[in-house]
């Protein structure tokens, strides 16, 4: 692997990152300083730490790292839901950015594991 850019669950992240915004887009006007911004951080945040822990120079500062986007993951997956409750958003839409979520949980939890046990 030669850089980041290669690691599935990064792309993947990416991918979230932008369905999210198309999510997010019909959201209320009055949102735009609460929920609808912390959905974009906490969103852009998951790839982010993927791509900063595997700069970094030690094994344990990688897992790290993907342990943050791990927390940014679950905050991105709270805000998602009451994003639904409060029907901000279809139910087709969440379902889209709820479903890739919970793959990019899996592939997170599986590489930290991996990471660990090497």
């Amino acid at each position: 692997m030669k850089t980041y850019r290669d690691l599935i669950v990064w792309q993947k992240a990416i991918d979230l990152v932008c369905l999210t915004y198309k999510l997010i887009s019909v959201f209320p006007p009055e949102e735009i300083y609460s929920l609808t911004s912390q959905v974009k951080r906490s969103s852009i945040s998951i790839p982010s730490n993927i791509a900063e822990g595997y700069g970094r120079n030690s094994k344990n500062d990688y897992i790290r790292f993907l342990q943050i986007a791990s927390g940014s993951l679950y905050e991105f997956q709270t805000q998602l839901e009451i994003a639904k409750r409060l029907s901000f958003c279809s139910i087709e839409g969440f379902d889209n950015v709820n479903n890739l979520s919970l793959e990019i949980e899996k592939m997170l939890a599986s590489l930290i594991r991996k990471l660990k046990n090497s």
